[in-house]
């Protein structure tokens, strides 16, 4: 019958749907791991004055560390004035960091090759009837979760971290261990509201596409 979409098996959706949103989480990740991200953020948190150095020793320590997060080796071993910065405890969590991401880029490249087969293999229809409800869906959770964060944040930080890390890991003192001096709290809260604007506009941009692709499918 014409107008109709014929609907593929539930699971199909539910894996189509989880690889849109890991794709779009991929993208939304991405940005926020340059040094020119954290060039700002840092300066609006007012790292500077937290470790007592000037801006470009905080943007050359910055720099190598995001370097060993994303490149590699997970060294972490940058030194001021001839001291490393980093304790070991604050090292080995950049390097559970750094295998959370490597695990996350692992699961984004699956994700992609499985858009790319259900994009072949799915009649046009009904892989974009699947990209418009997932889209939507994750602007409206984000959008949720990110208001829930304007009023408490801090809950859902430890709670994000209580998922992909050991207990008693990612705690530090910000008055003597360097690591959260350089990445405060501040930084990290509007990394996460710039991250979830970013990620619903994403969404809510995947929905638009999938509807004008469905409508241009119906008129040919």
């Amino acid at each position: 019958m014409s107008g109709v979409v014929e609907q593929p098996h539930p699971l199909t959706s539910l894996l189509l749907g989880a690889a849109f949103v890991l794709v779009l989480l991929g993208l939304t990740v991405l940005p926020f791991l340059t040094p020119a991200w954290f060039a700002v953020a840092q300066e609006r948190a007012g790292v500077a004055a937290l470790t007592g150095w000037p801006a470009a020793e905080v943007r050359r320590v910055t720099d190598r560390l995001l370097a060993d997060v994303v490149l590699g080796p997970p060294r972490f071993d940058v030194a001021v004035d001839g001291a490393p910065v980093l304790a070991e405890r604050e090292r080995s969590h950049l390097r559970d960091v750094r295998s959370v991401l490597l695990r996350f880029g692992g699961a984004v490249l699956v994700a992609l090759g499985v858009v790319a087969v259900e994009k072949r293999r799915l009649p046009s229809a009904a892989f974009w009837a699947v990209a418009e409800r997932t889209g939507l869906l994750l602007a409206g959770v984000v959008l949720g979760v990110g208001a829930l964060a304007l009023v408490a944040f801090d809950p859902l930080f430890e709670f994000f971290h209580r998922l992909f890390f050991a207990p008693g890991t990612y705690t530090f003192d910000p008055g003597r261990e360097r690591l959260v001096q350089l990445f405060p709290m501040g930084l990290w809260f509007e990394t996460a509201l710039a991250a979830g604007v970013l990620v619903a506009g994403l969404g809510l941009a995947l929905a638009g596409l999938a509807r004008w692709r469905q409508r241009s499918g119906s008129r040919s």
